[in-house]
């Protein structure tokens, strides 16, 4: 039935109008040979005068395709949504549909794949999956499958990630450039992209002649890993340990969740400490203290992921590629000079 509780028309419908068998209708709206073309305009006419619209689903999951892209995405990650809306806009321009799965704390990633796989995804979208190789790689041997934001070496998957290293150098570059010497790092745990940010914080401190500074504690990244850095940082400092004069944070919710724990204690950023998260995700445009960031052009990840799916899609012999893209350091009000005079 339409919105109105009238019964939709059918090809059958159509058929019986323009005198013709339901066959020859099927014929028509599948556009292939068999029907005079006098005949052929004369049931697209009945069909448009009737109302009649063919299900457009139906018929390609009749040919085996549903022209439709899964996305695997973690609810309360930020940047996630950067990356859907980009892929929406991609996968509309191409002539595709999205349908989308969420991973919880209560509900899995493979659980999450799989109900995308269930509803005939014809490939899957992977964004930030923290899933074991061996998984990706059998998935990717299954259908076509593509990893955002984490490179896993031999899986069977397309990749696009942001390269890592280059992100951080340029936001620890920039914090001694400030005169900072001091400067911590909040580790991501195992998220995407976390082992490559910790080792290029190592190799800048090592770099800059600050490895007797470095320092990097245990995270993840969530807003809560932020919090419980603060408070570990502010009871230290009460104990007669003073804080470090900036902190590299894992991503911009673990900088966020910082600098809330900071400021209601009174320390003033960047006067008395510089922050820097990771990703330039909407929300870092939110904070009553612009965060400074290192960015990760969403848009540009959401269309090669969903490139790398539909080409191949279209040609199945091809193989998986790579997309490494340039990430981008934005300074803004989190970030300033030493509190320290320089040594």
């Amino acid at each position: 039935m339409d919105a109105s509780g009238r019964q939709r028309p059918t090809m059958a419908d159509v058929a019986e109008k323009a005198g013709v068998s339901r066959a020859l209708v099927s014929i028509i709206f599948r556009n292939q040979p068999g029907a005079g073309e006098e005949t052929r305009q004369r049931v697209l006419r009945v069909a448009d005068e009737i109302g009649y619209r063919p299900d457009s689903a139906a018929r390609l999951l009749a040919r085996g395709r549903s022209r439709t892209l899964g996305v695997m995405f973690t609810v309360h990650q930020t940047f996630h949504t950067d990356l859907i809306e980009g892929i929406y806009a991609e996968v509309e321009r191409l002539g595709y549909e999205v349908l989308l799965s969420g991973a919880t704390q209560g509900r899995s990633e493979e659980k999450a794949v799989e109900a995308l796989l269930s509803h005939r995804c014809e490939a899957v979208i992977l964004l930030g999956s923290f899933a074991e190789p061996s998984f990706l790689d059998e998935l990717g041997r299954r259908t076509v499958a593509v990893s955002v934001s984490r490179r896993v070496p031999h899986a069977h998957v397309d990749f696009v990630h942001t390269a890592e290293g280059k992100g951080v150098r340029q936001a620890m570059d920039h914090l001694v450039e400030l005169r900072h010497r001091r400067i911590v790092h909040i580790d991501g745990g195992t998220g995407p992209g976390s082992a490559e940010r910790r080792r290029a914080y190592r190799a800048a401190m090592r770099r800059h002649g600050l490895e007797s500074e470095a320092r990097v504690i245990p995270g993840d990244h969530t807003e809560q890993s932020g919090i419980e850095t603060g408070r570990l940082l502010l009871a230290e400092r009460d104990q007669g340990q003073p804080l470090p004069t900036a902190v590299l944070a894992g991503n911009d919710r673990c900088a966020m969740g910082l600098l809330m724990s900071l400021t209601r204690a009174g320390v003033e950023v960047p006067r008395d400490l510089s922050v820097v998260g990771y990703d330039d995700s909407h929300l870092s445009h939110l904070m009553p203290i612009g965060l400074t960031t290192v960015r990760q052009d969403a848009g540009l990840m959401a269309e090669y992921a969903v490139r790398f799916a539909v080409e191949r899609l279209e040609k199945p012999e091809r193989e998986p590629r790579e997309a490494v893209l340039d990430p981008q350091l934005v300074v803004r009000g989190s970030s300033g000079p030493t509190p320290e005079p320089p040594a």
